[in-house]
């Protein structure tokens, strides 16, 4: 029997599971108790960054990522075709995000040469040219051994396959998903890369304020999704039904990785992928966790056996949960603060944006999300008095119509409105005061704000542009396969060629 094996039959026990609790909660109280004391504060805000990409090969092609990319700094994911790239946090001022923009930059440079010429690392937040083999073979090859389910193209990783033989028994060995042109099941979560995304962090000073700056960002959700959508088409070879190319064009989803993720993910009795309820107190982000569906338990003595000696240790199994309570938006309690900590802050890490087409773009919408979440409390902004369920339908309607999508919004005014063009004003206006009151500079907030806004402005997104491409190649006489096909490449072409994304439009 393998590590591996030996790991997720640990896992899916129930003793595992009353033991991993007990330790959980336990776990929990300290929490809650260091929360209330104040020693996860911070002197100030800062921003950290998480950006997933896969490979190709020089024709466009999904190709696994070698490891000259994870020796030159990239982290390993779900897929052998994922990397992740994280930048270490920084302060919230002019210096901390230009650093930040310095960090990503490098680190993608680093990664992707790394691995060249056989393999191209990509931004983009949805591969669509399968490798040689196909897109349904790729993602359905598995093999059973001493009765636990390995994906053979899943990263070999005991973490992952717990999660994809849990998920397996939970929905009796078949993952169904269905969108626009598909219904297929699956045999592991492994579809679940076909998605990848940019995770922005906001460390919040105290966990007094803490509240309100996570509810207000429950509210930017909608917009925010809307303006940065990029994977409206799924590998060609993936659609079940094409009778009718112009009429899945005009239905698919502009952000398909929402329905990609909660699909593959979504099989407990309570959903793990979605919009969270809002919070009356820090504490309470540690409730939910507790409170979350048991997901794959997993107790570190069967990881490592070092002695517990810093935060982390202490909180091992409380923060595996965490790492499982999947909603779009989430607290990060403990671990890499910035202004003298000693290992402990709350962040906001805000989960819905896709992978932008570049570097810039990523930088882009990491400056837009912080800036906008803090300047919606500095401002004293009423945008927390909308309804929650009326931030959910926006996040969702963002992520079928995109800029199209109604979007519901209160002004500075405190009246509510659907109007895309003043929502955007708004966004756009308490966004640069949210950078302003952290002291970056006019001249690079417009650097960094201004292509968003031409998105705005051209009413064309990623995911906008991606469609426009598909039609007209379809018009041109292409069939579905042959016109995403064409349409992906020109994206990797003018995603490597060019700085930014407004250079498109």
């Amino acid at each position: 029997m393998s590590e591996t094996t030996d790991l997720v039959e640990r896992s899916l026990s129930a003793d595992a599971a009353d033991r991993f609790t007990e330790r959980v909660e336990h776990q929990a109280d300290r929490l809650r108790e260091a929360i209330r004391g104040g020693r996860l504060d911070n002197p100030d805000f800062a921003v950290g960054l998480e950006m997933e990409v896969y490979g190709v090969d020089p024709d466009g092609r999904l190709t696994a990522v070698p490891d000259d990319a994870y020796e030159a700094g990239a982290t390993k994911e779900l897929g052998v075709h994922n990397a992740e790239l994280n930048t270490d946090p920084d302060p919230f001022d002019e210096s901390g995000l230009t650093e930040q923009a310095d960090r990503i930059e490098s680190a993608f440079a680093a990664a992707d040469d790394a691995v060249a010429p056989d393999c191209r690392l990509v931004n983009d937040a949805m591969w669509a040219i399968p490798p040689e083999a196909g897109s349904v073979s790729y993602l359905t090859a598995t093999e059973r051994r001493d009765g636990v389910v390995f994906a053979t193209n899943m990263r070999a990783d005991p973490r992952y396959t717990a999660l994809d033989n849990e998920t397996l028994r939970l929905c009796d060995g078949s993952v169904e998903f269905d969108a626009p042109g598909i219904d297929r099941a699956f045999p592991s979560i492994l579809f679940e890369s076909l998605a990848t995304s940019i995770q922005p962090h906001l460390q919040i000073p105290s966990a007094e304020e803490f509240p309100e700056y996570y509810n207000a960002a429950i509210r930017t959700l909608g917009p925010v999704l809307a303006l940065s959508t990029n994977s409206p088409f799924l590998p060609p070879d993936l659609y079940t039904d094409t009778d009718d190319p112009e009429a899945l064009l005009a239905q698919t989803h502009h952000e398909l990785r929402i329905a990609v993720f909660e699909q593959s993910m979504n099989v407990t009795p309570s959903p793990k992928v979605r919009v969270p309820a809002d919070i009356d107190s820090a504490a309470e982000t540690v409730d939910r966790v507790v409170a979350d569906d048991l997901f794959a338990p997993v107790l570190r003595e069967w990881i490592t056996d070092e002695p517990r000696r810093s935060f982390a240790d202490e909180h091992w199994e409380f923060d595996h949960k965490r790492s499982t309570y999947w909603r779009w938006l989430r607290c990060v309690i403990g671990g890499d603060p910035v202004g003298g900590g000693d290992e402990r802050s709350l962040r906001i890490e805000y989960r819905p944006i896709p992978t932008q087409p570049t570097v810039a773009d990523v930088v882009s919408m990491q400056w837009l999300t912080v800036g906008l979440i803090r300047g919606l409390v500095e401002t004293d902004h009423p945008l927390s008095e909308l309804s929650w369920e009326s931030a959910r339908e926006s996040f969702y309607n963002a992520a079928r119509d995109g800029l199209a999508g109604t979007l519901h919004w209160l002004t500075a005014e405190g009246e509510r409105t659907t109007d895309s063009e003043l929502i955007f004003e708004e966004v756009f206006e308490t966004a640069r005061a949210g950078l302003e009151a952290a002291g970056v500079g006019g001249q690079h907030v417009d650097s960094r704000l201004d292509p968003l806004e031409q998105r705005v402005a051209a009413g064309v997104t990623p995911s906008v542009w991606k469609r426009r491409q598909v039609r007209d190649r379809l018009r041109a006489g292409d069939d579905l396969s042959a016109a995403i096909t064409g349409m992906q490449r020109e994206y990797i072409r003018r995603s490597r060629e060019t700085d930014s994304f407004a250079e498109w439009l």
